[in-house]
């Protein structure tokens, strides 16, 4: 489902373009690769992406924080990573 796009995001810190604006992109991995967040905070600007993302024996789980889930959805599978 979503796990490729998360994937793709290094851990720790990098930076990558999301409607030709440039983001600065956290990456925490938990639980062994069960478990992500991620924080993206436009550079030079007062958007930001947060979402909590859990992988359990039965599904997977999107938590987006204080944001609709389709602005994260578009962000993760639109960004381009420099």
């Amino acid at each position: 489902m979503l796990l490729p796009y998360l994937e793709k995001i290094s851990e720790g810190y990098s930076e990558g373009l999301y409607k030709g604006v440039k983001y600065g992109i956290t990456k925490t991995t938990f639980s062994q690769g069960r478990s992500f967040k991620i924080y993206a905070k436009e550079l030079g600007g007062n958007d930001f992406i947060s979402l909590n993302y859990y992988i359990t024996s039965q599904n997977e789980l999107l938590k987006p924080c204080e944001m609709p889930e389709v602005k994260v959805l578009d962000f993760l599978k639109n960004v381009v990573l420099l």
